[in-house]
């Protein structure tokens, strides 16, 4: 069987807005719109977590965050300190080292990796052993970011999650070492199309994963290119809320505060969203070049959603306290292409989610993959391939962060907290409420509704969750992870910052 190469380009913190194709027309976003244009834009589409580590995970295994034990994002665990450079290590040991050398301080000081993904099967360890060659080039944020795991033998990564743009910390000859004033971005393109430069005369069909930080904070006009920030200079960012503060998130000394915080957030969250589309057109372009395109699956996500201005705060999940699970946070854009075989100019309404990309990618690859686990998604290769589901689609979405988890049909969202944020529970009519204005948890006239709801909620986790790594029983806040849950420790501050 000729199977398709396939490129899959994963960015950081990207609400299921942050397109021109989707809606915003304040964005410039050319590139992301032609992968639309020439393929299907899924509407309803939903990480497995609003934040990023447990999202990636679960996107790559088909696991949800309770079965594979990575519940809030990795503050610990990128690496070993021995991988580091002499430079990096020499500036760590300062007591007050230059700016940019402080977020490697916080999270790599005294590095140990660990290894998150073992025991866990990914779709590119099953790509891998039907003789696909595995690249990546970017973000991994999974554990141990030094050394090659799950099916890739081509490996260039970056050693945290978040990472300021022009001082990156990077993986180069074995060791992790600080790019000095090079925007990353551009930095993470230029390795995948060397990647793809050697894969020309290659015999065997390849995968790569282009995993950007954009548009992940920080968003200061310093860390972005001055020609795209400058585009937005006159921009009113008419395309997203300018709403109050949310009572759960960060508070303005004054209006004037938060609007001048608005403005800058939104211009590098843009400007970084605008200078990775330029390098998606780069790479489109470059499978043109070599003539593969058509034989080449495309598709483009984020790990989850995010929240800029939206309900009044900017963020993921962990953009308030108690977590939330905002449609923002929860829904991520999905792109999908290939010319000639899948649908073009389709946008799909069903809802998906990351947890059904394992099976639609063995479905659609034609891959007889035996899921040793009970995995909870499904395959959508049927949309692919130009049919319905006839009856097969999602019914609900469930998603968690920590004791937070939420359940959601095409009518209604339910979100129930545990532990110390018990009965703050939230009830949504998302049909005559899309934007989630109105709590309806408590109020007279929707017991019913809310207890049918918390009852599927209820025996959709008991079903899936292990018990090991159930997230609920943990008090997670959304500081970040710094060890695995296995076995069980104690004491919450043994797992998490």
């Amino acid at each position: 069987m000729n199977r398709p190469n396939i490129v899959f380009i994963v960015s950081d913190d990207h609400g299921n807005w942050g397109m021109n194709c989707a809606g915003n027309k304040d964005l410039i976003t050319p590139n992301l719109d032609r992968i639309a244009a020439e393929g299907i834009r899924f509407e309803h589409f939903f990480c497995a977590s609003p934040v990023c580590s447990p999202a990636r995970m679960s996107l790559f295994t088909g696991e949800i965050p309770s079965q594979h034990g990575v519940i809030d994002w990795l503050a610990e665990g990128h690496c070993n300190y021995d991988e580091l450079d002499d430079e990096l290590k020499e500036n760590m040991k300062l007591d007050q080292p230059a700016w940019e050398y402080q977020w490697p301080k916080d999270q790599l000081s005294h590095a140990n990796a660990i290894r998150f993904l073992d025991g866990h099967r990914t779709f590119t360890d099953a790509l891998a052993e039907n003789g696909y060659t595995c690249g990546i080039s970017g973000k991994w944020h999974m554990g141990d970011a030094g050394h090659p795991q799950a099916g890739f033998t081509w490996w260039r990564t970056q050693a945290m999650g978040g990472d300021n743009y022009k001082y990156p910390v990077v993986l180069k000859d074995g060791s992790f070492t600080m790019l000095h004033d090079k925007y990353i971005t551009r930095y993470i393109t230029e390795n995948a199309l060397e990647f793809l430069d050697e894969q020309k005369n290659a015999e065997n069909p390849f995968y790569l994963s282009v995993h950007y930080t954009a548009p992940h904070a920080p968003w200061g006009k310093e860390q972005h290119e001055k020609e795209v920030y400058e585009r937005y200079d006159d921009c009113k960012f008419e395309a997203t809320p300018n709403l109050p503060a949310h009572p759960w998130g960060q508070q303005y000394e004054s209006e004037e505060q938060r609007l001048k915080i608005r403005r800058e957030n939104l211009q590098g969250c843009y400007a970084a969203i605008t200078s990775m589309d330029e390098c998606i057109g780069q790479i489109l372009d470059k499978l043109d070049e070599m003539g593969i395109r058509e034989n080449t699956l495309v598709m483009f996500t984020g790990d989850n959603g995010m929240n800029m201005g939206h309900h009044g705060f900017f963020g993921k999940g962990n953009g308030t306290s108690p977590m939330n699970m905002y449609e923002e946070s929860v829904q991520v854009p999905f792109l999908v292409s290939q010319p000639g075989t899948i649908p073009q100019g389709k946008v799909e309404s069903e809802m998906f989610s990351h947890l059904d990309i394992y099976q639609t990618l063995m479905d659609y690859l034609g891959i007889n993959e035996k899921f040793d686990k009970k995995l909870p998604g499904i395959s959508f290769a049927p949309v692919l391939r130009g049919n319905d589901m006839k009856g097969q689609e999602h019914i609900v979405m469930m998603d968690e962060y920590g004791p937070v988890r939420m359940i959601r049909t095409k009518e209604w969202k339910y979100i129930h907290r545990y532990l110390k944020w018990e009965g703050m529970n939230e009830l949504y009519h998302l049909t005559e409420d899309p934007t989630e204005a109105e709590n309806l948890y408590g109020k007279p006239g929707y017991e019913q509704i809310t207890e049918q709801l918390r009852k599927e909620l209820f025996d959709w986790y008991a079903e899936h969750a292990d018990e090991r790594f159930d997230a609920s029983t943990v008090q997670c806040n959304g500081n970040g992870q710094i060890a695995a849950i296995h076995p069980r420790l104690e004491k919450d501050s043994d797992m998490f910052r």
